[in-house]
């Protein structure tokens, strides 16, 4: 333990923490540059991050004028660290070498390991020179969107930079650690009513979510919509339930068990099909797709809420997009930001165009995004899916466990915070929220 991250537990005025010495290295998680074909020939299913994923000392980089150190109490496990775990469908380090052309402080991260994770929270350490909304003591979360704003095209839409990457994905120095390395402009305000690792757990599926279903760059859901919303009790799609309900209109939630399908009731999803009982076979083999199984997925929809889904929130990709472009209403849009079960999506284009239908692409969410998605969290009208909590020297148990989809909601990860809890500074407001609210996903865990 550092002489800093002992004061920062002992909650340590800024004051403090800018007078005590940074050290010059920190622990944290990584794969390694020369382990990036060790599962080659082997199946998806078979890849075992608890094998890749180390936890160890490396040295702390130097600090650009627009980044901070930040000591980080807490981060979470998303899919794109079991991607970077297992090398699939391709090794991260490629990222990071193309991100080392770019300038001397890109070159930085071109190492021969890859430091994780592309959420936290925590407390800012030190600040670099052209840093201006934020000092040392801050208590803040970290959306993963990195961005370099000499880009023009990133001006409208920062996710539209030609060289937008995720941060802890496609960049080094991720959140899988004691100490991180972030851009001031990933930077939000802790909610104060949150702890550490229930704050650290939002702001990647939080903000995207909020993108896909709030955001005019998305497809925005209005009043009296259906909006039909895939993996309804994971990570996003928990989001996307809570977000749907704010906006007045229905969600109807596909969730694998009963024991989700009553999460999902707790959480205000009154309409929610369990896939595993319906057991709907979209797929008649590998390469033929079954309509009748699309047409099964509409009815019961339909004898659920009267209507055809207005919007399909989308994302396992090939397991079932031609049954979300099939069920959406004529005129309806799919959006969809990833592909858990495939990316080679195949459906039936006569019920797109000949129903005038849209698929709208979707990827994480611009800084205002996110800081909006962030700020619902202060205000306790979203609430955190956080359903398990590991240490940091457990992070590749954790990894496996998404990787197996073992998990609901999303999974924490205590970094320099000792134990579980710590970090609420607003008891009033979580009060006012509700424990029972602030836990139904810990409690269906």
């Amino acid at each position: 333990m550092t002489e800093i991250l002992d004061a920062v537990r002992n909650g340590a005025s800024g004051e403090v923490l800018a007078s005590t010495p940074m050290p010059e290295t920190t622990r944290a998680v990584f794969v390694r540059r020369d382990e990036q074909n060790m599962f080659e020939g082997m199946a998806s299913a078979d890849k075992d991050p608890r094998r890749s994923l180390h936890v160890d000392e490396v040295p702390l980089p130097e600090l650009a004028p627009d980044e901070v150190y930040l000591a980080v109490m807490a981060s979470s496990i998303n899919f794109n660290t079991v991607w970077t775990s297992i090398f699939e469908p391709l090794s991260t380090f490629g990222f990071l070498d193309r991100l080392g052309k770019e300038s001397d402080f890109g070159a930085r991260h071109a190492l021969d390991y890859h430091i994780v994770g592309s959420d936290a929270s925590g407390v800012v350490l030190r600040t670099g020179g052209a840093v201006r909304n934020w000092k040392v003591g801050d208590h803040v979360t970290v959306h993963c969107n990195y961005v370099d704003d000499q880009d023009p095209s990133s001006h409208d839409d920062s996710m539209m930079g030609s060289n937008q990457r995720i941060w802890g994905f496609e960049t080094n120095f991720g959140g899988l650690a004691d100490i991180c390395v972030v851009k001031a402009n990933q930077l939000m305000p802790k909610p104060t009513h949150l702890s550490w690792e229930e704050a650290a757990v939002n702001a990647l599926c939080s903000s995207t979510s909020y993108r896909m279903l709030v955001s005019p760059n998305g497809a925005p859901v209005t009043q009296g919509d259906t909006v039909l919303i895939w993996g309804a009790s994971g990570g996003i799609g928990s989001f996307a339930v809570q977000y749907v309900l704010n906006a007045g209109a229905t969600p109807v939630g596909v969730v694998s068990s009963e024991q989700k399908a009553a999460m999902l009731h707790e959480l205000g999803c009154e309409h929610v099909i369990n896939r595993k009982e319906k057991d709907y076979q979209f797929w008649s083999d590998p390469h033929t797709q079954n309509e009748a199984e699309w047409r099964r997925l509409g009815k019961d929809i339909r004898s659920l809420v009267g209507t055809d889904p207005d919007i399909v929130f989308e994302h396992p990709g090939r397991s079932t997009m031609g049954a979300s472009v099939f069920v959406a209403k004529r005129g309806g849009t799919i959006v969809t930001c990833a592909a858990t079960s495939g990316y080679m999506i195949e459906y039936d284009n006569r019920h797109l165009w000949m129903k005038l239908k849209t698929i709208k692409g979707s990827h994480f969410s611009n800084y205002r995004e996110a800081w909006a998605a962030n700020a619902l969290l202060c205000e306790g009208k979203i609430v955190p899916p956080l359903s398990a909590v590991f240490t940091l020297d457990d992070v590749g148990e954790a990894t496996y466990e998404m990787h197996h989809n073992r998990h609901e909601g999303k999974i924490g990860i205590l970094c320099a915070a000792e134990k579980e809890g710590l970090g609420i500074t607003n008891p009033e407001l979580r009060a006012r929220v509700g424990e029972d609210r602030l836990t139904i996903f810990r409690r269906y865990a």
